[in-house]
């Protein structure tokens, strides 16, 4: 079983880290990714990076829409 890390105060997110915030699944989060409704992400190296304020973006914007 992997243990799902804890977010930390660094503007660089990883894939486990926004799921932890979003409270989602690690998977929800990369099949959103994958189908384009997650928010923005780069890669550095070969791991998957969200950028603190993007994914606050992502979050707060399920407000703006009247969250279905």
């Amino acid at each position: 079983m992997q243990k799902i890390a804890e977010p930390s105060n660094s503007d660089i997110l990883y894939t486990d880290e926004v799921a932890a915030l979003a409270r989602k699944p690690v998977a929800t989060i990369r099949w959103l990714k994958a189908v384009g409704r997650g928010p923005k992400w780069g890669k550095l190296g070969k791991r998957v990076i969200y950028r603190r304020v993007d994914v606050e973006a992502w979050i707060e914007s399920a407000f703006d829409v009247g969250a279905v």
